[in-house]
Parts: structure tokens; sequence; C-alpha cells
């Protein structure tokens, strides 16, 4: 495991109503951490006070979000504000809600970019081409940038706004419930743009969702946040071994047993996955090595199906 890129140790309070009580977990480079929680577990609190931004919710973090061995809950704002968007960035939810519906796609990079950069409007481009063609968005239509939010489908609208998170290239990316207004089909296919994104670049990944089926399929370990402290972490691949009652409760909501999860989810990885050559340029995201091409996606078995089987 390589050093973390973020250490985090959280409080946090609205007022009198304590809601994360001495939150604790690192993060480290290129690996996928899942947080999940109930609702009212403290996950949107959580994702507010690491970026530092609780206090325009009308609450106040206290502790160490250390990034590069800075603390963000103490930098002075400008410090702050040079780190958010580049080196830690959101994929917040609700794409149509996050995204501004009175100005086009183009007008969304734009802005980005020169919250950061002052490289003008020549790297901007060739940045968004790059990035169009990663998150498997039009590259080559300038037209779908001058688009409004409106007038794109919102799993375009998902893809816009990790392209918007990753303009800068950061070291780490949070994904807040990032496919939960989204159709099966199409979060199955954002979560495989994830894995892919962190796989490629190394970026640590922080996601966070009630969901525990996606985490399982996206994330290398799993941290149950419960009644605003972590109740439990452990290696998705050992999640058989969790121990708390809130990660016990996790599992026992799931469609069929977890150990049949996890091993459809391995097959479905070991056939998915995108291996950098040593030296050489990763696959693009929409053009599979042909030893992958055709692979079936992810399929469960029918529920009825399964306890029929398995009955007694």
């Amino acid at each position: 495991m390589s050093a973390p890129v973020m250490q985090v140790r959280l409080w946090a309070d609205y007022g009198k109503l304590c809601v994360l009580k001495g939150v604790q977990f690192d993060l480290c480079a290129g690996e996928a951490l899942g947080m999940v929680g109930t609702s009212g577990a403290g996950k949107t609190t959580l994702v507010m006070a690491l970026l530092g931004l609780l206090l325009w919710r009308g609450g106040k973090a206290s502790g160490e979000v250390l990034i590069d061995g800075s603390n963000l809950l103490t930098m002075p704002a400008r410090e702050a504000r040079r780190i958010r968007g580049k080196t830690i960035a959101l994929v917040p939810q609700s794409p149509m809600t996050a995204l501004n519906a009175a100005v086009s796609l183009r007008s969304h990079f734009d802005e980005a970019w020169r919250a950061h950069e002052s490289t003008g409007r020549k790297a901007l481009e060739s940045r968004l081409q790059q990035l169009m063609y990663e998150v498997q968005l039009p590259a080559g239509d300038n037209g779908f940038l001058r688009r409004k939010p409106g007038q794109i489908s919102v799993g375009q609208a998902q893809r816009v706004l990790i392209a918007l998170a990753l303009l800068h290239r950061p070291s780490i990316l949070i994904a807040d419930e990032p496919t939960s207004a989204l159709d099966p089909v199409t979060q199955a296919e954002i979560l495989k743009l994830l894995r892919q994104l962190n796989r490629r670049h190394g970026t640590a990944l922080l996601y966070i969702s009630h969901d525990l089926v996606s985490v399982l399929q996206l994330c290398d370990r799993l941290a149950v946040l419960h009644s605003g402290a972590i109740a439990e972490c452990v290696q998705v691949a050992q999640i058989e071994q969790a121990q708390h009652p809130a990660t016990l409760s996790l599992l026992r909501s799931l469609p069929v047993p977890v150990r049949v999860l996890l091993s459809h989810c391995r097959t479905y990885l070991e056939n998915n996955e995108q291996v950098r050559e040593p030296g050489g340029s990763p696959s693009p995201l929409n053009s599979p090595p042909e030893e992958i091409q055709g692979a079936e996606p992810l399929k469960l078995p029918h529920i009825g199906t399964f306890f029929a089987q398995n009955e007694g």
C-alpha cells in the first residue's frame, strides 16, 4: 500500500447537534475506498467537511483533513481554494441540479479552467478533447458543448460532472452518490468508468454511497459510517469477516448472499479490467482490448431462481 494522500480525523456539528464524532480514515494513491451508510449517518456532512465547506451549510468542522501534510480545515481561505478543484475534486449527486441550467456546458469548463489555470483557451481545448474521449462524450462534436444541461441526458450530465472534476488531474476524487439519479444500465456504465479512471491514473477515489452492491463492484476497502463514526473498515474481499452490527445489517439487506455478489464482481472485473503495460499507454475507455471485446456485463442470478436452488 502506498503512502496516504489524505488523512482524516473529523468532528462536525450543527450548533448543539453533533453529526460526526471522530471520523478517522486514510486514503492512499490508487485506492478506491467505499464509504457506506444509511440515510442520516452523516455522509453528506462528511463530504462538505472534507472539502472545508461545511460552514456554508451552517455547520462547523474540526480536526484534520491532511493533504500533502497541510490541514485543509485550518489553512487560509485563498490557499484552500487553490486545493479544492485541483488537488481534491468532487463529483456531486443529482447532475441536473449540480449543473447551472442557464449556461452552456462549455461555460462550465471555461469557468472551472480559469479558477486554477492561466494557460488560456488553447490548453483548455486540448484538455477538453482528451477528457471528452475519456468519459465517453462526443469528443469531435463542437455542438455538444454549446448545449445547456437541460438539452442532454442525465447520464451525459453525470459524465460532464466527472469530466469537470477531472479537469485539473486531481490526486483525490470524491464521488458523492454519483449513480443515485441514474437508471441501472447507466449506473453500471458510470461505475465502470470510475473504476477505469481510478486504475488508469492512480487517482485516489472516495466513493460515498448507500448502495452496498455498487461499492462491492468498485472499491478495494469498505468503511461503514454509523451514528457519525466509522463503525468498521474492512477489505471488500474479506467483507464476509465483518463483525459490527451496522455492517452485518447492510449485508443482510443484500438481495443474495455476499459471497455470490463477490464472485460475480470478481469474474466481471477479471474479464473487463484494462491494465497499463509497463511503459505503454492504456487502451481508450470506449475501445476495450481485443481479448475482452464482447465480454458479458455483470449478471446477478434472478433472486427467485437463486433461492429456489438453495432451499434447505
